[in-house]
C-alpha cells in the first residue's frame, strides 16, 4: 500500500465515522442532541475536504483545480442527489413516510448514478 493511499484511507474513515456520527445525532430525536450533531458533522465534512486536498498534494497535482462550466455543473448535481438522498432518509426515518421517502431517496441515488458518466466519459 502506498503512503498516499494509507493516509487518505486514514483521514477517509476519520472523516466518515465523524460525519456519520453527526448525522445520526442530528437525526434521532431520542438522542436529542441536534445542535451537536451539526457540529460533529460539521467537522466531519472538513476532515474529509481535508482529505481531498492531502491526496492531491501527495500525488503531486495541484490542491485547487481551476474551476470550470463543468465543474461547476457536476457539483450542483451532487449536491441536489445528496439532498434528494438525505431528503428520502428524513422522510422514512424521522416522519415515518415510507413510500414518499424511498421514492425520493431512489431519485437521489439515481441523480448521484449519473455523476460517474460526467466524471469518467463512457467507453467502449
Amino acid at each position: 500500500m502506498t503512503k498516499k493511499n494509507f493516509v487518505s484511507m486514514i483521514l477517509g474513515t476519520i472523516g466518515g465515522i465523524l460525519f456519520a456520527l453527526g448525522m445520526c445525532m442530528g437525526l434521532l430525536p431520542q438522542w436529542q442532541a441536534f445542535e451537536q450533531g451539526v457540529a460533529v458533522g460539521a467537522v466531519g465534512l472538513v476532515v474529509l475536504l481535508i482529505t481531498v486536498l492531502v491526496r492531491r498534494k501527495m500525488g503531486g497535482k495541484p490542491m485547487l483545480v481551476p474551476i470550470s462550466g463543468k465543474s461547476v455543473g457536476i457539483t450542483l448535481l451532487a449536491i441536489v442527489g445528496t439532498l434528494a438522498l438525505g431528503a428520502g432518509m428524513n422522510l422514512v426515518m424521522v416522519w415515518s413516510h415510507l413510500v414518499p421517502g424511498i421514492i425520493v431517496g431512489m431519485l437521489g441515488i439515481i441523480i448521484l448514478l449519473m455523476l460517474i458518466p460526467l466524471c469518467k466519459g463512457l467507453k467502449d
